[in-house]
């Protein structure tokens, strides 16, 4: 038997954070983050995790009930400065996962896309239009979140239709 709470996670600091599960209305979450100077010495703003937000966001739930299932980050060496940022994040979101004693597991984009997004998809410009036509449809009690996509969503509907 699957969680009772699954939560997906779309990785980086422009991503979303769903919950979908039994008893519960489903949710959709802008990533909560922070902007503040890089540690360097030159100008140089970075967005961080807001630690407290994401932890108040899965606070909400009982532990053991909850399955936290996060999306790869990417990792790409000729795009140094956003594989830093995603990395950082993930970190992050992981330390307080298992800080909290939170049950979690892994999936790629192309795992969970395939199973929820059309074939023939070309870009990212057409993959978040599609993520987000495709959220709604699935949620159109959550038509009105401003985002450009809902990949935080459907992560935890990909997990709860797998029985994460």
């Amino acid at each position: 038997m699957g969680h009772l709470v699954l939560v997906g996670v779309d990785n980086g600091v422009t991503g979303t954070i769903g919950v979908v599960g039994e008893g519960i209305e489903p949710k959709i979450y802008h990533t909560p983050v922070k902007k503040e100077q890089n540690y360097c010495k030159k100008k140089d703003n970075i967005t961080r995790l807001d630690a407290n937000g994401f932890a108040d966001i899965l606070k909400q739930f009982d532990a053991k009930d909850v399955m936290v299932v996060m999306e790869r980050p990417m990792v790409n060496p000729t795009r140094f400065k956003a594989t830093t940022s995603a990395l950082r994040c993930f970190e992050a979101q992981l330390i307080l996962i298992e800080h909290l004693g939170l049950a979690y597991c892994y999936v790629d984009s192309k795992d969970w896309q395939r199973e929820l997004l059309p074939k023939g998809i070309k870009g990212a410009d057409e993959q978040k239009k599609a993520s987000k036509d495709i959220g709604k449809r699935l949620f159109p009690q959550l038509a009105d979140f401003k985002h450009t996509d809902f990949d935080g969503l459907l992560i935890a509907e990909y997990a709860r239709r797998k029985n994460l």
